[in-house]
């Protein structure tokens, strides 16, 4: 499945602050083409190209990849597409799903899927929809935001691992290859550390530890990484117990994770650069929040296997609620009118 040819097409689909520089890694190693969907940036992007400040790429005006465009395109109307590199946010509970997002574009049994997004379990509707597709994870350490529209600062360094999830319907060979032609064509402009990750639940799992707690809770306390942590109270309170619990659960899976990952995740981001997570910068711009992949998931796991999470769920269920006002503001539910109870 994996395109052994000289140039591969990509559909990169999230055109925000990870997937430009998703999208610039992929070009500057002449490689691949890629098309990028973008959204709520399309206007700016498609006549000026980003403007990027990066660790990686220093200072690029006007970078554009091979094309931009504003919805998925259809495979039947134009070339096909190697891969479908996804970088939205896996909002899990508001529609349209990723699987059906993409349906335009997938060919079956050809198209290799790379999910370069956070949380666990995210593989698993894609592989009910498309059986005969590899499905490849992608797990990200970068820091970029996107101030204004196709204006990218990249002030943490992109670090990908890439590996197969296990698709029971194809051979572990084929899976791997892809993997393999991912991370050749995601590395060739040395830019970048792109790596093939073998282990692929236990490096999801390692994430979890900081994207389950510090990002949920950054949201939900509207700290940065750097406050949350000049708090009182709160890493001791709060972020240590949860992560003890993602531990707990990654244990339980299978998965063992280093004695210092907790203290790792919890000093990752240097104090004094007062990173908002993603989760953070969400709730900040009135978005949705991805919690059920990044905290759901982990909590129900955990749960399944025995392991106490009570932290978690409080954490889980905070921000549901905030996910539930997102959803009222933009009419997905409603609420009774004043008046309208019987006492």
């Amino acid at each position: 499945m994996a395109s052994k040819k000289s140039k591969a097409n990509v559909l990169l689909v999230g055109g925000g602050s990870v997937g430009a520089i998703a999208a610039l890694n992929l070009e500057c190693g002449s490689l691949v083409a890629v098309t990028i969907v973008c959204r709520s940036n399309y206007s700016v992007v498609s006549k000026n190209g980003y403007f990027i400040k990066s660790c990686d790429h220093g200072a690029i005006d006007s970078f554009k990849p091979t094309m931009v465009v504003n919805s998925v395109p259809n495979v039947s109307d134009g070339p096909e597409f190697d891969y479908i590199v996804c970088v939205t946010k896996n909002v899990a509970d508001v529609p349209p799903l990723l699987s059906e997002l993409i349906r335009p574009a997938v060919v079956p049994g050809k198209t290799v899927i790379v999910l370069i997004q956070n949380g666990l379990n995210i593989e698993k509707p894609l592989i009910t929809a498309y059986p005969q597709n590899v499905v490849l994870s992608g797990v990200s350490m970068i820091g970029a935001n996107e101030p204004s529209p196709g204006h990218v600062d990249q002030d943490f360094p992109d670090t990908l691992f890439v590996g197969a999830f296990d698709n029971p319907n194809l051979p572990a060979d084929v899976q791997k290859d892809a993997a393999e032609d991912f991370v050749r064509r995601y590395s060739a402009g040395g830019k970048t550390e792109c790596s093939l990750d073998t282990k692929v639940g236990w490096t999801r799992w390692r994430k979890l530890v900081y994207n389950a707690c510090l990002n949920s809770i950054c949201a939900i306390t509207g700290l940065d990484t750097g406050r949350l942590r000049l708090a009182n109270g709160a890493v001791a309170g709060i972020v240590r117990p949860a992560m003890l619990e993602i531990v707990a659960a990654a244990k339980a899976a299978g998965h063992d994770l280093p004695a210092t990952v907790v203290d790792d995740m919890i000093e990752m981001d240097p104090l004094d650069m007062y990173l908002p997570p993603s989760m953070l910068s969400d709730t900040r711009k009135g978005n949705y929040i991805e919690y059920e992949n990044i905290l759901g998931q982990p909590l129900a796991e955990g749960e399944k296997l025995g392991v106490p999470m009570p932290t978690l769920k409080v954490l889980y269920h905070l921000c549901q609620a905030i996910q539930w006002k997102n959803k009222e503001l933009r009419g997905l539910v409603s609420i009774p009118p004043k008046g309208s109870f019987v006492a």
